[in-house]
């Protein structure tokens, strides 16, 4: 069955699009050209740990790219790291990540799948955990793998260099890590891995060991890292700053207007599919100062929630939104929550509630002053709430509860 590629120049155009960087840069064309005369398509690796429950808009930028060379009409290979997961991902961390374990992260990769396929497309697609070759590797496999890397080249990574040069313990097994995903390229016969540029010395490994095991190297793509709500970490679910691919319209439309100007152009390409001329345009208007940054948000978030979701969910948050913050009204739908007696804490039931993660940070929320009772300012976290009420709670600046 003939592939119809497009030709290397249109293919190269959209493969260059918001990328970082491509490891070997003449590699790559020479692996499209070969593709198109043998009209073979290429398999193209990405891998995600499900250390967290769900994915969110920085996986996304990976997972985009992955989504254009299936349109090209390659072959996506996306790789459920639940054997990988377990070791945990040493890269930009100052100390051990703790161990999960296999039912942890089997449970968390349940719908990873799901939450992929708002972006990929089922064609051109394999979907593999690597346990199923990682965890039938014997001692024997292990040595001779480990005998292909020295420590001396492990350390040239920034966070070993780091950590060994501060005296801050690193573990063998992390050193593991980047062997065992590195073996996924062998596993899988990779021509290209996608990753963020966090991920660069990792998909290197991935191709030495192509090398070692007489297997034509892949090259290497990174994409840049997007930060999260706070503007300065990477997006993650660790780090409390992440736009889930699975957050409610609300919920996903409220985290994107919270997001520091600074990010606004960023958001806009790497995060959505707008086209270079309304990006340069938005530039354009941010550097000139001639629009509000809270309409290129209200745009900008619009958007998102059109991606994931649909234009009528798009169009409703973001009057939702523009009522609630520019009249000081309650959204129409909100959440409710039934007093299991006749009166509990406020504390208790925005905790019960689950609308905050723990009563650390319901107290944090209490002394900053961001919890209101009916309109009015609370600090005292243990005022009582009797279900006769009908009480409504505001918690930051997007969450309402209401009491019964």
């Amino acid at each position: 069955m003939k592939n119809n590629f497009p030709n290397l120049n249109e293919q190269m155009d959209l493969i260059n699009s918001n990328l970082s960087e491509i490891v070997p840069d003449n590699e790559l064309e020479k692996k499209i050209e070969s593709s198109i005369i043998s009209n073979t398509p290429l398999n193209i690796k990405f891998g995600c740990d499900p250390s967290m429950p769900d994915l969110h808009l920085g996986h996304s930028v990976i997972l985009n790219k992955l989504r254009q060379f299936q349109d090209l009409g390659h072959h996506a290979v996306l790789i459920i790291g639940d054997f990988t997961a377990m070791i945990g991902d040493p890269s930009g961390k100052n100390k051990t990540r703790p161990k999960l374990s296999l039912e942890q992260t089997t449970l968390n990769s349940k719908t990873y799948v799901d939450q992929a396929m708002l972006i990929l497309s089922e064609k051109n697609l394999s979907i593999k955990k690597n346990s199923k070759w990682l965890s039938k590797l014997n001692f024997n496999e292990i040595i001779d793998i480990s005998s292909k890397y020295t420590v001396a080249r492990m350390l040239e990574r920034d966070d070993f260099t780091k950590r060994y040069s501060s005296g801050i313990p690193i573990s063998i097994h992390e050193f593991l890590y980047p062997l065992a995903q590195g073996y996924d390229s062998v596993a899988v016969e990779s021509d290209i891995e996608l990753g963020g540029t966090d991920q660069k010395f990792n998909l290197l490994v991935g191709r030495a060991l192509q090398k070692d095991f007489n297997k034509n190297p892949q090259c290497v793509i990174t994409m840049p890292i997007i930060e999260g709500l706070d503007g300065k970490e990477k997006m993650s679910k660790s780090n409390n700053n992440f736009i889930a691919l699975t957050d409610k319209p609300n919920e996903m439309f409220g985290k994107t207007m919270s997001i520091p100007d600074s990010l606004i152009v960023k958001y806009y390409q790497y995060c959505t599919d707008v086209s270079l001329d309304i990006l340069k345009d938005i530039r354009e208007k941010i550097d000139k100062k001639t629009c509000n940054p809270r309409d290129l948000k209200l745009d900008l978030a619009s958007k998102i929630v059109e991606m994931y979701y649909s234009c009528n969910d798009a169009t409703k948050e973001r009057e939702n939104f523009v009522n609630v913050f520019s009249k000081d009204s309650i959204p129409d739908n909100i959440d409710e929550y039934n007093l299991s007696n006749t009166e509990e804490t406020i504390i208790s039931i925005i905790v019960n509630a689950k609308v905050v993660s723990s009563k650390s940070e319901a107290r944090r929320l209490f002394k900053q002053g961001a919890i209101k009772l009916d309109s009015q300012k609370v600090s005292d976290p243990f005022i009582l709430i009797k279900s006769n009420q009908n009480s409504i709670i505001k918690i930051g600046k997007r969450k309402f509860l209401k009491v019964n």
